[in-house]
């Protein structure tokens, strides 16, 4: 009886964390457009967590040559929509686990060039289809997940495409995910980030792992590289100023890997890549602690500048 009370004790103690709603825009200056809405919602004593989101748009990238037609790029453009769903329960030890589903669209063609005299009909491009089952496992020990200053949190997902599921392409794409923070002081935090990106099968181009995306190192224009398998660590120091405002500075290396069978070769014919940087901060909510965000961070190619709401990780 004692066992059980306590058992169940434990469980009415527990809290959910702030559930959230939102809805995003996209707007940069080589024509990229879209909008996003979507929620993470946690309840029942932070039993079960339901995350769903959904993406329409237009997104204008280059893609690169390799070896001597490294610099040689080709401007494409996107457009399309998808659907993530994901219901994951509590097991224990802070472990979610569950089963997740993607379902999306898109068409990508050449992006006109207004100094040639041979534009591209509409009609031209790549349009397919990609659905997938999958599985996600978290667990998370962060006491504020818009702030964390304490904890750890990891993350490992697995999805299927199939042409079982009406995919045009058969591939499985898994990412994993591990953060911890340590508290400095009352206003400073330090942030560590580590994440891996694998694909395996035959996925369309932009199937595979492509680099600088998910801030997993700033600094880096997404689509110059798309390959099998990218590695990234950074750390983050954190520094709360007055009047809401705040300081980050960050540094990390990552590298990409080919697709191959002889991986040792494949990781020599890989980069390696680090990127710096720093950025401001702005308190949206006192309450949760909710950051706007403006980081600018310099890679080996260049510079990127970015925004948005919450820390990169």
């Amino acid at each position: 009886d004692f066992c059980l009370s306590r058992g169940l004790g434990d469980v009415y103690k527990r809290q959910s964390p702030p559930s959230t709603i939102g809805a995003a825009g996209l707007i940069t200056n080589n024509g990229s457009r879209g909008f996003a809405i979507g929620g993470q919602l946690f309840f029942k004593q932070n039993t079960y967590e339901i995350t769903s989101g959904f993406i329409h748009g237009n997104v204008d990238y280059n893609i690169y040559g390799n070896g001597v037609l490294a610099n040689v790029k080709l401007p494409l453009v996107q457009t399309g929509e998808a659907f993530l769903g994901e219901f994951l329960r509590r097991i224990g030890w802070k472990i979610f686990i569950g089963p997740r589903f993607i379902t999306g669209r898109s068409f990508v063609t050449v992006k006109p060039n207004n100094d040639t005299n041979f534009p591209i009909p509409p009609e031209v491009g790549l349009h397919t289809t990609l659905t997938s089952v999958g599985a996600r496992l978290t667990r998370d020990t962060r006491p504020n997940h818009f702030y964390p200053v304490a904890g750890t949190f990891f993350t490992i997902t697995s999805d299927f495409f199939s042409q079982d599921l009406g995919s045009k392409y058969s591939f499985q794409s898994y990412r994993s995910a591990f953060d911890k923070y340590w508290s400095l002081s009352k206003k400073q935090v330090l942030a560590y980030d580590a994440n891996f990106c694998g694909t395996s099968g035959k996925p369309p181009f932009y199937g595979n792992c492509i680099y600088g995306t998910n801030n997993e190192l700033r600094g880096y224009v997404a689509g110059r590289y798309f390959t099998k398998y990218t590695l990234a660590t950074q750390a983050e120091y954190r520094l709360e100023l007055p009047k809401r405002f705040g300081l980050v500075v960050f540094g990390g290396l990552g590298g990409t890997i080919p697709g191959g069978s002889q991986l040792l070769q494949r990781v020599q014919d890989g980069h390696f890549l680090p990127s710096g940087g720093g950025g401001l901060r702005f308190q949206l909510s006192k309450k949760y602690h909710v950051n706007l965000r403006a980081d600018i961070a310099q890679g080996t190619q260049g510079h990127t500048f970015g925004m948005g709401v919450g820390e990169a990780f």
